[in-house]
């Protein structure tokens, strides 16, 4: 019999049994910077490791420019005995196409420990010597790669429900076109056990064993999977949540489509919000910007497009919907005993029309 009080430290375990929808939670990433760590990680990770102090360094550059930092992910991926060598360091950079897209683009690395730092360099602000580093780049564009947060310094959730997943995930589903890799906290450690599916950058939460058939083989019911579908991260917040209910009515063949979303109007927050708003806007300070999009995420009600394409172009067109607040749940952000619970927002999809 299971020790519910015990059971209830783990945050992912509360925002389960209270339903919380974790559609929406995705986070919306233009590149992603993915790196070889050994293993222990602690809580702060990369702090912790003094040699990736000059690749955190080269990261933290990026804060200049808030948007971009705040649209970047850096993540450690756990080395694996069967794809790892020893003597070198694996790199993943994972971005955004320029255009409508359905898949980030790929480069994987794998090159000396002295050369990661001037590589992130080069990939992150486009610097004319990354041509020196195509003799490390390898040929693994067709690979998918997947991503399961086991990152138990962090959150200890993430622990208990990531690291049975990636198990499964390794034992059962890894080939040679699809590696499953450990990862270290990328948010939403509430949705354990979560993953990233590469190169398509859907994000998962509160995954179950009975689903991974239909996640990682792409057939059968795909209603399925939508209990568990967290977004995909080419979207901002609310276009995540309309793109589900798309995907749910289109099947399987929505991943295949090229999309994009925008926003044509939604609720401000009140004449004094929308007063700041509308002088932040005029202000060239980057951090403000910044601010109004987190404002922007926290809207009552959204209406907004999202554009599609095959990649032949012979289907396409665009949907709109307006995304509304429909209410609240409690869920805890954080495991552990003292860990405060908190509400947070659910929203619906109305008027989804294409």
């Amino acid at each position: 019999m299971r020790d519910l009080n015990n059971d209830c430290r783990y945050c992912s375990v509360v925002s389960k049994a209270n339903r919380e929808n974790p559609i929406g939670t995705a986070g919306t990433v233009d590149e992603w910077l993915l790196v070889e760590v050994p293993q222990p990680w602690k809580t702060h990770l990369w702090e912790e490791k003094p040699e990736f102090k000059a690749l955190l360094q080269v990261v933290e550059r990026l804060a200049s420019q808030p948007i971009r930092y705040f649209k970047t992910r850096l993540l450690a991926i756990a080395p694996d005995k069967t794809h790892t060598n020893p003597e070198l360091v694996r790199v993943f950079h994972y971005k955004r196409p320029a255009k409508i897209f359905a898949q980030y683009t790929k480069r994987e690395y794998l090159l000396p420990l002295t050369q990661v730092a001037p590589l992130a360099k080069a990939l992150l602000f486009k610097s004319r010597q990354l041509i020196r580093f195509q003799q490390y780049q390898q040929p693994t564009e067709h690979i998918r790669e997947i991503l399961i947060c086991t990152h138990a310094n962090y959150d200890r959730a993430c622990g208990r429900f990531g690291y049975p997943l990636y198990q499964q995930l390794r034992k059962q589903y890894a080939t040679e076109n699809l590696r499953v890799w450990q990862t270290n906290h990328f948010g939403g450690h509430q949705f354990a056990p979560t993953l990233i599916d590469f190169p398509n950058g859907q994000i998962w939460g509160h995954l179950e064993i009975d689903v991974l058939d239909c996640l990682i083989y792409r057939q059968g019911d795909v209603s399925q999977l939508r209990p568990f579908y967290r977004g995909w991260t080419g979207l901002s917040k609310f276009e995540q949540i309309a793109e589900r209910e798309i995907w749910m009515q289109v099947g399987w063949d929505w991943l295949n489509y090229e999309k994009t979303g925008r926003i044509l109007v939604q609720e401000e927050g009140g004449m004094k919000r929308k007063l700041l708003k509308s002088i932040f806007k005029r202000l060239p300070c980057p951090k403000f910007n910044l601010l109004v999009e987190r404002w922007n995420e926290q809207a009552t009600w959204v209406k907004l497009e999202i554009s599609y394409t095959s990649k032949d172009g012979n289907n396409w067109g665009t949907y709109s919907a307006i995304v509304k607040q429909t209410g609240t749940v409690t869920t805890k952000l954080k495991s552990g005993d003292d860990a405060p619970l908190a509400s947070v927002n659910q929203y619906s999809v109305e008027e989804l029309r294409n």
